[in-house]
């Protein structure tokens, strides 16, 4: 079995290279978040972030990465890789949602 680090640096690296932009990793190890890490990508537009999905989907199945739910709005996409969460969302949306914020906030909490 693949280590966290190791799957997370894949995910990262597919993203930035198909042109995801501020891909972001949060470790949430040892918080009170339902996963051990979250991925926080900016895609250009609706269009981009369907075809993340779908490069993530080509490089990482052979890799034995399992995406056990995925769930599409007009502008993001949610990826449930049990213990990962990838966000994949226009600008727009990152900034209205701002979850890397929510998960400083959680985590540091925890740290107190």
């Amino acid at each position: 079995m693949r280590s966290l680090e190791s799957r997370c640096k894949d995910i990262k690296e597919v993203l930035e290279n198909k042109k995801g932009e501020n891909v972001e990793v949060i470790d949430t190890r040892g918080g009170d978040y339902f996963v051990d890490s979250v991925i926080i990508a900016t895609s250009l537009s609706d269009k981009h972030t369907a075809a993340l999905l779908d490069y993530l989907k080509e490089e990482l199945k052979p890799k034995g990465e399992q995406f056990l739910k995925v769930q599409e709005g007009e502008e993001w996409i949610v990826i449930d890789l049990g213990d990962i969460l990838v966000h994949l969302m226009t600008q727009a949306y990152r900034d209205k949602y701002r979850i890397e914020e929510f998960l400083r906030e959680l985590m540091s909490d925890k740290s107190q």
